[in-house]
């Protein structure tokens, strides 16, 4: 059987908060799930597998939460699949349960990823001191600001880039219902008299802490033909160690070739002109320039300048996180899978409003550990091969 065509044909998310106690782990899946269902039209009878992603299990302190949460998943007699790539997990959850209905083993496929921060603590369980490996005392955002000064000094970025990333989707998420920070009202000039946190990362320029999860609901050719979908037109996946001699940390070789792949596969040969909008990880503002050029929208060293030019925000070239992004909510299991979702919101023409004008072609990714797992989607209004 050849590769068969899938498509997302529901989606559904949480309100995203600081603390989500009002529901359990299980209750906060099933909210995102109730909607992705919803959204899709679709009954518990209609889905072959279900697949689940989260973060490290130190993040809630339970191990292998998919076990006790089965059956509030609706897997009880289904395939049920864990996948856990570190922060990427979300964006390799949905390209697992794609490949699932591309390969014709499953129809229909529930992806679902999910983070309760609030029942542990992220900041401790990144700290732990792991065996044979240099401990790294700060957290993401300390391991992360070196990189970030590091392009600062390669491409010569003036210090005022990572503010307008920060106001521009902590706008962005004052338009989104289900973001976990709304913030209208924030500028430029606010972000840079916020306290400095990890040189030159500021506590506005951060993400936040979120409890939320994400779901979608991906389709066979069949069941989405002759109704609303976001076609999965190329999906992408690549790795690389922490660390080894020579290893570029701005802009990791992983990344580039999981780009060079998503773009060879989708038949995308100038990704700039023909993606519409990008929904793409950026923890710390000072990643949208840098994924920019990982991701070959920009000349390396150029990403600081279609950020400034204003070309990435809504109405822009290429708008970036209409919803907000990770800068605006950070269930970290789930972050991943919320870029993918919103992606496919945007070409069907369902993100409120976020939604950006005529998008037909939208970019979903995620990155996960040092800077080392890459997973990317591309979704379209059309059929592939109809463009």
């Amino acid at each position: 059987m050849g590769a068969q065509l899938a498509a997302v044909i529901g989606t559904g998310q949480t309100n995203h908060t600081a603390k989500r106690l009002d529901v359990s782990m299980a209750g906060l899946c099933r909210e995102a799930i109730d909607r992705a269902m919803a959204d899709a039209g679709t009954d518990w009878a209609d889905i072959d597998a279900v697949v689940l992603g989260k973060a490290p299990d130190l993040f809630e302190g339970v191990m292998m939460p998919e076990l006790f949460l089965a059956d509030a998943l609706g897997a009880t007699g289904k395939p049920l699949l864990r996948v856990h790539t570190a922060g990427s997990v979300g964006g390799s959850t949905g390209n697992v349960a794609a490949s699932l209905v591309q390969s014709g083993v499953h129809r229909r496929v529930l992806a679902v990823a999910f983070e309760k921060q609030s029942e542990s603590n992220a900041m401790w369980a990144l700290s732990i001191m792991p065996p044979f490996h240099m401990p790294v005392g700060a957290g993401a955002g300390g391991y992360f600001a070196p990189h970030v000064r590091s392009y600062i000094r390669r491409s010569g970025a003036p210090n005022h880039i990572g503010a307008i990333v920060a106001a521009k989707d902590r706008r962005n998420g004052a338009l989104n219902p289900y973001a976990h920070l709304k913030q209208p009202d924030i500028t430029v000039e606010s972000v840079q008299a916020s306290p400095m946190l990890w040189d030159p990362i500021r506590y506005d320029e951060t993400c936040p802490s979120s409890d939320g999860a994400a779901a979608v609901v991906i389709a066979d050719e069949q069941t989405a033909k002759g109704r609303p979908a976001a076609w999965i037109h190329a999906t992408a996946m690549r790795t690389e160690p922490t660390t080894f001699a020579g290893r570029d940390q701005v802009s990791p070789q992983a990344g580039k070739d999981a780009a060079a792949a998503l773009w060879k596969q989708a038949g995308i040969s100038d990704p700039v002109s023909e993606v519409d909008v990008a929904e793409i990880y950026v923890p710390f503002s000072w990643f949208e320039p840098m994924w920019l050029e990982n991701l070959g929208f920009t000349e390396e060293g150029q990403g600081w300048k279609f950020t400034e030019a204003g070309e990435t925000a809504i109405g822009g070239r290429l708008p970036v996180n209409p919803s907000g992004g990770v800068l605006s909510s950070n269930p970290i299991g789930a972050s991943g899978l919320l870029r993918y979702a919103e992606a496919a919101m945007q070409v069907l023409g369902r993100a409120g409003e976020h939604q950006v004008d005529g998008a037909r072609v939208a970019v979903g990714h995620a990155y996960g550990g040092g800077s080392q797992y890459f997973s990317l989607w591309v979704v379209g209004s059309e059929r592939p091969g109809a463009r």
